[in-house]
């Protein structure tokens, strides 16, 4: 059955990879990255795709726009888009923090806010948090930016599964390990994931489709790694 779906953060890794594999099943795809170069370039005919900054609130009001004129529902919302900064604490600013609060914390709040009143009770919305969120994880010096933020992500998770538990949609969280993307690179250089980023956008996908029919409010640990 054809759903209407908005990826966040489609520019590279996994959020690219997502978008053909949505496509190419037959779904309407939104897909959402503050540069929307890479999956226009695709040229998919069921895949719309424009500049969005989640952390705008004059871009966030245009994918409400986007909504009630091309689609009037969402089906499924993927919090995909995800910022990293690694430095020891100590030389971390308060800017490296913000940063990353408001793009994994804030922006992933932003956008759900603007998609709910189009979702139904079957609905599901799938947040991408990290393996550093987890309480008792394996931590990794130089993350505390980012890996606090996505501890966030996994408490707002099973708080809005509660909140909206009457009416839907369904809440889960995906706590991914390791894989290989241009942000893993970039703060890990020269790290080999067991996972690339097209294997782990398969599972996602899948999980976005049918995961709301078993799980709500539950925080998914997607890693065959220590990390």
């Amino acid at each position: 059955m054809k759903k209407n779906i908005i990826v966040t953060g489609t520019s590279r890794g996994i959020g690219y990879q997502m978008v053909p594999i949505l496509a190419d099943s037959g779904h309407n795809v939104l897909a959402l990255s503050r540069n929307d170069v890479p999956i226009s370039g695709l040229e998919i005919t069921n895949c719309y795709c424009f500049p969005c900054d989640i952390t705008d609130s004059h871009d966030i009001k245009k994918v409400s726009e986007f909504i009630e004129e091309k689609w009037q529902h969402v089906d499924i919302l993927i919090n995909n888009s995800g910022y990293i900064v690694n430095k020891p604490f100590e030389k971390l600013t308060q800017s490296d923090f913000k940063d990353s609060y408001e793009v994994n914390v804030f922006g992933l709040a932003a956008i759900t806010q603007a998609v709910l009143p189009f979702m139904n009770n079957d609905g599901h919305v799938v947040s991408i948090s990290s393996m550093g969120g987890i309480q008792g994880s394996m931590k990794f010096p130089g993350l505390a930016a980012y890996s606090s933020s996505k501890g966030a992500v996994l408490t707002l998770t099973e708080l809005l599964a509660e909140e909206y538990k009457e009416k839907g949609p369904s809440f889960n969280a995906l706590a991914l390990g390791a894989v290989q993307t241009e942000m893993l690179d970039e703060a890990f250089p020269g790290y080999k994931a067991p996972l690339s980023a097209k294997e782990m956008a398969e599972y996602i996908v899948e999980f976005s489709l049918t995961g709301n029919k078993y799980y709500n409010g539950k925080i998914l640990q997607v890693s065959n790694s220590t990390p």
